[in-house]
């Protein structure tokens, strides 16, 4: 679903996925409120939402949809590339955050990903806005709850993701194969009920887990 108010960025964007075999654009929205109306009784798995738009602004939209269930997954797209609004749309549940000026490609790829339930922004431009931003998180009322379900493992697995570590880094620093480290991920997001690697880094700064400019 294609969610911007202005008509010739919705045009373009669909003209650019119509293209594509294996995607399909199910409907669009002018704001945020015309999405969540359009998503009573369209199915989407991704949603391709701007940000600053009249009625019911993208952030806000974005919180609601993620908040309903682990699908459709939001992808941000902007013109302004400011860290305030970075931090807003991945605390608001937002799977992906890019500029409107990426190339096609990779924005077809971005939604592939993010359609696949991994994230496009990388956790270490998360765990930068959190460090930065971190006076402004609310802290989950579940999360004291939820964290000691993790085994030990799970949650030095958790704090590697929280640092920014990729698999194979992780991996490397446990001494355990890239696959084990992706099931314990696996393991983590479905126990926390979150949707990807950069929600489980906002999930470990709102918990307490991480705490600004520290590694743990």
């Amino acid at each position: 679903m294609l969610v911007d108010d202005q008509h010739l960025v919705r045009a373009g964007f669909r003209m650019v996925l119509d293209y594509q075999d294996d995607l399909e654009v199910v409907g669009e929205a002018g704001d945020g409120a015309e999405a969540l109306r359009l998503l009573r009784t369209t199915e989407a798995d991704v949603v391709v939402m701007d940000l600053r738009m009249p009625v019911l602004g993208g952030v806000a939209a974005t919180r609601q949809i993620c908040a309903a269930g682990p699908r459709p997954r939001v992808l941000v797209l902007t013109t302004f590339d400011t860290d305030e609004e970075a931090f807003a749309a991945l605390q608001a549940g937002a799977s992906g955050f890019l500029l409107k000026s990426v190339p096609p490609d990779e924005l077809l790829t971005a939604i592939r990903v993010v359609a696949g339930g991994d994230a496009v922004v990388a956790p270490r431009v998360t765990r930068r806005l959190l460090d930065r931003f971190a006076g402004r998180l609310v802290p989950r009322a579940d999360s004291a709850a939820a964290a000691p379900d993790l085994t030990d493992r799970e949650k030095e697995v958790l704090l590697l993701v929280a640092q920014g570590l990729s698999n194979v880094e992780i991996g490397g620093r446990l001494q355990v194969a890239e696959a084990t480290v992706k099931t314990h991920i696996g393991r983590i997001l479905a126990k926390l009920g979150l949707r990807d690697r950069v929600q489980a880094v906002v999930f470990a700064y709102e918990s307490g887990l991480v705490r600004p400019g520290r590694d743990t």
